[in-house]
């Protein structure tokens, strides 16, 4: 590929590290974006140049392939966060448990549920991630971001179709490149109390110590996924080194040498067993990314 301002490229790089699951994954490049500018200049030579690209985040909710014959891309460069008064504004590539604790730092309060979510807020955005009955969408008033045409366009929330850990972002072909929100004046010593009692609850009934992504399925309407999986007697049921958390059944870990199809085929077995004795199907919280 050739020399572009604004970006850093590696060749035939381990994608380990970049996902939570900590799966060997590979791709031909990985391209880590500095500036807008760069990123535009990156994906105008990738279409010239008829090679295939994807927009990875923090690798938090993603199940990846094998093998990528093209770009991964990281916006971790547009990683800024500006504060006046009460609206915030920060890049995609801000880690949201960052943005949470500036917040909090700056006596602002609204999202202190996301301080351990580990995600970007592009990501988060493009997923409306949430905890605690509380969503990204709740505080966002306006995203920057980048259309098909690669023209930068600033679009109201309003202008979006979004519910429960879903967005129409990726479908209208959109890069989120900023987002801005409103919160309320807090307290930090309140906010920080919260977050104390929320983290030891969840170290308690969470695997925190082991690899995943997080909830693997989302909560049926009127009861919790992780008590229908616990209940069809799956705890501990493992594939290869994918596992059903003995810790909370909602999460599936990785005991150290998981890959891509252990995960993908321990889900299929939860979701056909939940379909067979309570005739509920199980959505996938996470995304499967399959690249062709």
């Amino acid at each position: 590929m050739k020399s572009i301002k604004g970006i850093s490229i590696e060749e035939n790089v381990s994608l380990k590290n970049l996902n939570t699951y900590k799966i060997e994954s590979k791709a031909k490049y990985l391209i880590k974006i500095l500036s807008i500018e760069g990123l535009i200049e990156t994906l105008k030579y990738l279409k010239d140049n008829n090679l295939k690209y994807f927009i990875l985040g923090a690798g938090s909710n993603v199940i990846l392939d094998d093998y990528f014959d093209g770009a991964i891309i990281k916006l971790d460069g547009l990683n800024y966060v500006n504060i006046n008064d009460l609206i915030v504004t920060c890049g995609s590539g801000v880690m949201m448990g960052r943005l949470a604790s500036t917040t909090v730092n700056n006596n602002l309060t609204g999202l202190e549920w996301a301080i351990n979510i580990p995600g970007t807020v592009g990501g988060s955005v493009n997923g409306n991630a949430g905890a605690y009955n509380s969503e990204i969408f709740d505080n966002l008033i306006s995203i920057k971001v980048l259309t098909k045409s690669l023209e930068v366009k600033e679009m109201n929330k309003e202008e979006f179709k979004y519910s429960y850990r879903h967005t129409n972002i990726k479908e209208l072909g959109l890069i989120v490149l900023e987002a801005t929100f409103e919160l309320s004046q807090g307290n930090k010593e309140e906010s920080l109390e919260i977050i104390k009692k929320r983290y030891e609850k969840r170290k308690v009934s969470q695997p925190l110590d082991m690899p995943s992504a997080g909830s693997v399925f989302r909560n049926p309407e009127g009861d919790h996924a992780g008590r229908l999986i616990e209940d069809a007697g799956l705890k501990g049921k493992r594939i290869g080194g994918a596992e059903v958390s003995l810790k909370h059944a909602n999460f599936i870990v990785n005991t150290g040498n998981a890959t891509s199809n252990d995960i993908k085929n321990l889900i299929k077995l939860v979701q056909d067993t939940i379909k067979e004795k309570y005739n509920i199907q199980l959505i996938l919280e996470q995304e499967i990314i399959e690249w062709k």
